[in-house]
């Protein structure tokens, strides 16, 4: 029996709706992004972190094709913008630009956890700057071995600043206790910038970080670098040695930033990000603005990135057990 001609229009109506609307969706998968994407970035404006995030969106917009906004959420150790992208709808437009610290020593330490690894999938890492070690002006010593010296013949006398307690900074110093077996005594500030007034006034005797922030002190004399905690010189601080060179080949901290995206993302849109964020990385003038900061362009495809997360886990693990700190 044929369906009456009024149930036959229905059926066809249906029919060319449905043909109108598969198009349509199989057009927006794959005309990703069709509107401006948001880095997440889990510091407050400044810092290599910040940076890292700005010198990529300037970069990556052209070759999108959208533009790429910079939204900081600082705090918490990282959690609140790790919290945020984990909430957020997973269709490629809103990002994570991830710091090392945060990543892969914030969930050693912290008591309470607001995400886990499962939550994000890896995009792709841009830089890594490797830590320097940075002493006041005043402190008699010159290298890395006098400091060690410097620090055994007056025990507890030598203090360190970091950004906080079981920050990449208070790791880093724990790191080198052991490996140069002597003690310092660890002085937490809420941020670089506090630490670094209180390095450039006398207040504490060293500190570690990445260069960016350390530079303009540096080359004006008030500060001295004694050594680069990675397997390489610094093009920016030729003069320097590495630790490894200066007999101290352990005490290898390098921090690197990273793109996440939150679990689920569509592989097409992440195949996207990944292949434009490479082209960004291995460009030539996104190199040179690198190493003008004091940092590399060092480009990882997810599967070198989620590695060196497994990787780096396992070893910050390692020294925060000997060095015994506690989650707060």
């Amino acid at each position: 029996m044929q369906p009456s001609f009024p149930r036959r229009l229905a059926l066809a109506t249906l029919a060319a709706a449905a043909c109108a609307v598969l198009p349509a969706a199989a057009l927006a998968q794959g005309a990703y992004p069709a509107k401006p994407v948001t880095l997440v970035v889990p510091t407050a404006a400044g810092g290599t972190t910040d940076l890292s995030a700005r010198m990529l969106a300037q970069a990556l917009g052209p070759v999108l094709g959208q533009s790429v906004v910079v939204d900081n959420k600082g705090g918490g150790n990282g959690n609140i913008a790790a919290g945020a992208v984990k909430r957020a709808e997973p269709d490629g437009y809103t990002l994570l630009m991830q710091y090392s610290g945060y990543h892969v020593i914030s969930p050693l330490l912290t008591a309470q956890k607001t995400w886990d690894m499962g939550d994000f999938q890896p995009v792709a890492n841009m830089l890594s700057a490797p830590q320097i070690i940075v002493v006041r002006e005043g402190l008699p010593v010159k290298t890395l071995g006098e400091l060690i010296a410097y620090a055994k013949a007056n025990p507890g006398k030598l203090n360190y600043a970091s950004s906080g307690n079981g920050s990449l900074q208070h790791v880093t110093g724990a790191m080198l206790e052991q490996q140069g077996g002597m003690k310092m005594v660890h002085v937490p500030y809420k941020g670089t910038g506090p630490a670094l007034q209180d390095l450039l006034g006398g207040q504490v005797d060293l500190t570690f970080g990445t260069a960016p922030p350390f530079m303009p002190h540096i080359q004006a004399g008030k500060l001295r670098v004694l050594a680069v905690t990675g397997k390489e010189r610094l093009p920016s601080l030729p003069n320097v040695p590495t630790t490894a060179e200066a007999g101290y080949p352990q005490v290898n901290a390098t921090s690197w930033f990273a793109l996440f995206a939150p679990a689920n993302t569509p592989k097409p849109v992440v195949d996207k990000l990944v292949a434009d964020v490479r082209t960004v990385v291995q460009s030539p003038a996104f190199q040179q603005k690198a190493q003008e900061q004091g940092a590399t362009a060092d480009y990882q495809a997810p599967q070198q990135l989620g590695a060196r997360v497994k990787s780096d886990l396992a070893n910050w693990a390692q020294v925060i057990k000997a060095a015994n700190i506690q989650a707060e």
